[in-house]
């Protein structure tokens, strides 16, 4: 039994990975460019060795880079590599363009060292927990998320550590990706709209 529910656990992640190729995927950060972002706060964001780098704060505040296009329902896929000093993460359904924090968006954290652990990588900050907190220092990794209306699923290297419905939010906004701190690389985020 439980080798079955480990083949079909392995099928759908596989599922997951396979329709990353799908066409009606939007690729918003490739390694190679860019991208189209509104930037807030500003860090030493560049392209280096196939990926958007950034590893320097030119303030106190973290930096953003914000998509211009507004997301409701979607799936995202993003291939990341942190160092244990990292702090970074993904904002999901941002209610401004400008005012990133975890009160305005839906925070999918990456912060190994955050002091309160239960809100550290793999969680939601503020709305769902991970217990115990994965890691993600010191190597490549994946996030997937999915937002479905107030329903909201995040799987990080293949582990689902959030399964929740919030309605704190508005069903739509911008995407933002956060440095904060450590050597943070970005070499694949893709988005797609569900209906």
């Amino acid at each position: 039994m439980k080798r079955m529910i480990a083949i079909a656990a392995g099928v759908a992640l596989l599922s997951v990975a396979a329709s990353a190729q799908d066409p009606k995927w939007t690729t918003i950060v490739d390694g190679k460019t860019m991208g189209d972002f509104g930037k807030v706060g500003s860090a030493n964001w560049r392209i280096e060795g196939g990926a958007l780098v950034a590893d320097k704060l030119e303030g106190k505040d973290p930096a953003y880079l914000v998509t211009r296009a507004s997301y409701k329902n979607f799936q995202i896929h993003a291939e990341f590599w942190a160092d244990d000093d990292v702090n970074s993460g993904i904002f999901i359904r941002c209610n401004s363009s400008t005012a990133i924090d975890a009160k305005n968006c839906y925070e999918v954290n990456i912060f190994d060292k955050r002091p309160d652990p239960s809100y550290g990588t793999g969680a939601i900050v503020d709305v769902a927990k991970v217990i115990p907190m994965p890691k993600a220092g010191g190597k490549w990794n994946t996030y997937d998320i999915t937002a479905v209306g107030d329903h909201f699923v995040v799987i990080f290297n293949g582990q689902k550590t959030v399964d929740v419905t919030d309605k704190r939010l508005p069903g739509a906004g911008p995407i933002a990706l956060q440095y904060g701190s450590g050597n943070l690389k970005w070499r694949l985020v893709q988005i797609r709209s569900l209906p």
